[in-house]
């Protein structure tokens, strides 16, 4: 597996030779750092520990001062583990030529936040009759038998929507720009404007 940390910078589309219009998601992937190499002796697993994008040193505390320090960078804002990329050592820079067009590629950032949301919204229900006698609109419907006496585990009830942990598999890689560490993956993916993603190699290809 490979992967790198980047950010969304939003959506444009892109042509093909035919004429084909291909909606794209651009990613801002790197330079990244690598801060750490664990290995199994020591944490019982492989993987490299990367950062994105720096950070004023006055908002960093004293470990991530330190943690940087000892791989000669600056103290990141986006810090993530990756598995299997042990080629890397600490200090150096992984940046966008990591992948190439025609790849396919898992992404995983953070949706955008709703609030605390209604069932109709939230969990996609239909509303009830909307006339006026109707005493019922957009309520959450039953709460399940009377004889329970309880309202059943994993009922899908009002509460807070998005800002939730998700990975979008098997996006294909339509063009990467090496120069400005750009990256143009074929669809939507996850999170609002300048949110931090993670681009890596699919687990399904």
């Amino acid at each position: 597996m490979k992967g790198i940390l980047g950010k969304k910078l939003g959506m444009t589309q892109v042509f093909t030779p035919e004429g084909l219009v291909i909606p794209v998601t651009v990613i801002q992937a790197g330079p990244c750092t690598v801060l750490q190499k664990k290995d199994a002796e020591n944490d019982g697993y492989e993987a490299i520990q990367i950062g994105f994008e720096d950070k004023k040193e006055k908002n960093a505390i004293k470990p991530e001062l330190g943690h940087a320090k000892k791989a000669g960078a600056t103290p990141k804002r986006y810090v993530k583990e990756i598995r299997g990329m042990s080629e890397y050592e600490v200090g150096q820079e992984i940046k966008a030529d990591l992948f190439a067009a025609g790849e396919f590629v898992d992404v995983t950032g953070t949706s955008k936040g709703k609030g605390f949301q209604g069932v109709i919204k939230r969990h996609n229900q239909s509303t009830g009759p909307m006339a006026h006698g109707s005493r019922y609109h957009r309520g959450p419907g039953s709460m399940g038998s009377i004889q329970a006496n309880r309202v059943p585990k994993g009922k899908k009830l009002p509460g807070h929507m998005g800002s939730e942990t998700v990975t979008l598999q098997n996006l294909e890689v339509i063009k990467v720009d090496t120069e400005r560490n750009v990256i143009l993956v074929k669809g939507s993916i996850p999170g609002p404007k300048n949110s931090y993603v993670s681009v890596k190699s699919t687990v399904k290809k």
